[in-house]
Formats: C-alpha cells, sequence, structure tokens
C-alpha cells in the first residue's frame, strides 16, 4: 500500500537540512531502485522553486511500504529526523486516484 510521509522543517534549519541530504537523497533512491517511490520533493517556504535563505517548510514522500507501522519506522529513522531537521512528521496510507 502507498503511504504519505510529510515532513514538517523546524524553524532555522536549512543549514542542518543541506548538510543531512545526501543521506536522506541515499534513503529515497534505494525506494526508488526497489521500485516503492511514487514520489518525493521539498516544500519550498517561498512561492518560488529555489527558495535560497528562506529554505523548505518540510517535504512529502509518497511510497509503498507493507504498513503503517513499517512505514512509520522507515520514517522514524530518516537523517532529517536524526539532525533535527523535521520538527515533526506525520505518516499516512495514501490512495492514488490520478493520474489513472
Amino acid at each position: 500500500m502507498l503511504y504519505a510521509i510529510i515532513g514538517e522543517d523546524r524553524t532555522g534549519s536549512l543549514d542542518q537540512r543541506l548538510a543531512t541530504r545526501p543521506a536522506h537523497l541515499e534513503r529515497l533512491q534505494a525506494l526508488q531502485a526497489a521500485g516503492r517511490l511514487l514520489l518525493a520533493g521539498p516544500c519550498p517556504a517561498i512561492d518560488s522553486p529555489d527558495p535560497g535563505p528562506a529554505g523548505f517548510s518540510g517535504s512529502i514522500i509518497i511510497a509503498e511500504f507493507d504498513s503503517l507501522s513499517a512505514a512509520q519506522t522507515w520514517a522514524e529513522a530518516d537523517p532529517y529526523v536524526a539532525a533535527g531537521v523535521y520538527e515533526k512528521v506525520t505518516v499516512k496510507p495514501f490512495k492514488k486516484a490520478l493520474p489513472a
């Protein structure tokens, strides 16, 4: 089943985000290689694809896991969590409707 993982950045965490990004991307690339990643990306803090020093307000990941518990365990092990980038992480089931 698909699950949405929504990470909300802690204010002022841009430096930690940038420093931890390679480890974060490595885990996402592993999901992609396994054919389990539907989409992933950051949410700019301002209305711009390159927010510069404004940074990001969080990230959204939609991926396939065996269960909600497995998705939560994966999300809790994210390097952004360990580095203090994410202030809050929400994991919930997701049902893709479109595009078909």
